[in-house]
């Protein structure tokens, strides 16, 4: 599918955006070994999410009210997850298919861990190019028994779990999803499971696990959990997915006079660095209506746009806190005022794509003067980008990203592949074009 985007005049409006994905994922995950009938209220209907179904239901666990074609729609679901009460998921009968989530399958192995029979999850193209040995190391020292394709464990994954042993782990890269598959293993172990974070990373697995009723100490940058809980089921309302939201608030923020309200969008600390970023850089961002929804922070936030963005740097400890914005802030410091630097994000190299190397070559197609490096970007602004044909690689956020520097350039910027804006957010384009006017 090619989308064709024009430069925009104006923009304004109020909008919700769907269910937080990470939280979608583990409400189903969490839910599932919890004892009774877990219900989720506004669950993200998007490919991810029902990728995490769909495992789930292979290994017997009920799952009502998110059908297959939900994603088509994009709305959000109110749904029902009848636990199996711990490690008792079924054997499935056939390969486990994640699909293009990484969140479903290493967040999955860590369940797996602690079930006996052995099973194998697969995933499309591009999940078989991201490696899974920083899941796999820790739960093979746990007591699981992994093999994946080569060194780094690609997939497909295979996986017989087992009687798990307690461990303290000291993290090479912070990572949300490595520390959840850790964390989930540690349920089932015998004592007191630790993971140590070089920095902070998203803590909704953290949030959840406490509400469900499991035993969660956290001191620092140290996370453990203790072994042998009973979880019990919950409501979960699911705030809007601050990432989702992420690319309304980069639109506003870089066009004058422009504004934008965004209702109910998660704020979990862990996540907000993105608008902290836009902050340093001269848009004005407000919060109200701050309230907790279901252990999570949730508010009303609104961007107002500036004459020009100024430049930034981002590094350290602040990488975490907006790696799936990365893509979208190097769009920004494209055309703010200076020289922008991004560092320390080599994780972006194994997302759903090269993040760092699509955004050098598709902003670059654009008349961006931006300078790929190992870790990051060197961006030097300019005061407009130019339309020009952009691929998305099949990468959600590298599509969306690419859509709003299409809004910001002048002319028209045609996207390949974006159709893959499902993965995360079906209901994209509608919104986008629901609040823009664009010159005919």
């Amino acid at each position: 599918m090619r989308k064709v985007i024009r430069g925009c005049k104006r923009i304004s409006g109020t909008i919700e955006v769907p269910g937080d994905k990470s939280i979608s994922h583990r409400a189903l995950l969490i839910g599932a070994i919890a004892e009774g009938v877990t219900t989720i209220e506004g669950c993200l209907a998007a490919e991810d999410v029902l990728s995490t179904a769909r495992c789930l239901r292979e290994m017997g666990v009920r799952i009502d009210g998110l059908s297959e074609d939900a994603s088509l729609s994009g709305a959000s679901a109110s749904l029902s997850v009848h636990g199996v009460g711990g490690a008792n998921f079924s054997a499935p009968q056939d390969v486990l298919d994640a699909g293009n989530s990484g969140t479903t399958m290493r967040l999955l192995l860590g369940l797996l861990a602690a079930h006996r029979f052995e099973v194998t999850i697969d995933g499309d193209e591009s999940l078989r190019r991201r490696p899974m040995d920083r899941v796999a190391i820790p739960l093979t020292q746990m007591g699981a028994h992994i093999v994946g394709q080569g060194e780094k464990c690609y997939p497909p994954v295979s996986i017989r779990g087992g009687e798990l042993r307690a461990i303290e782990y000291k993290m090479p890269v912070a990572s949300a999803q490595v520390k959840s598959a850790i964390l989930l293993a540690g349920l089932f172990a015998d004592g007191i499971t630790s993971v140590i974070q070089p920095a902070a990373s998203r803590d909704h697995t953290e949030r959840m696990l406490k509400a469900f009723g499991a035993d969660v100490v956290v001191d620092g940058l140290k996370v453990s959990v203790i072994g042998g809980a009973r979880l019990r089921a919950q409501h979960v309302a699911v705030p809007g997915d601050f990432s989702s939201a992420a690319f309304f608030m980069a639109l506003a923020a870089a066009v004058p006079d422009a504004q934008i309200t965004i209702k109910s969008v998660g704020l979990n600390p862990t996540r907000v660095g993105f608008l902290e970023a836009l902050i340093r850089m001269g848009a004005d961002v407000r919060i109200e209506n701050q309230r907790a929804v279901s252990g999570e922070p949730v508010g009303d936030v609104i961007v107002t746009g500036t004459e020009r963005l100024r430049s930034i740097n981002i590094c350290g400890d602040s990488i975490p806190t907006m790696i799936d914005e990365l893509p979208l802030l190097a769009v920004l410091c494209s055309i703010a005022e200076g020289e922008s630097l991004i560092r320390d994000a080599q994780e972006l190299r194994i997302k759903e794509s090269d993040r760092i190397a699509a955004m050098s070559s598709e902003l670059s197609k654009m008349g961006a003067n931006i300078t790929e490096l190992p870790d990051g970007w060197r961006i030097v602004g300019v005061r407009r980008l130019r339309g020009a044909r952009v691929e998305s690689g099949g990468d959600h956020r590298i599509a969306m990203s690419l859509a709003i520097a299409g809004m910001l350039a002048d002319g028209e910027t045609e996207i390949d592949g974006a159709e893959c804006v499902s993965i995360s957010f079906p209901q994209f384009w509608e919104m986008l074009e629901g609040l823009v006017e664009c010159p005919s």
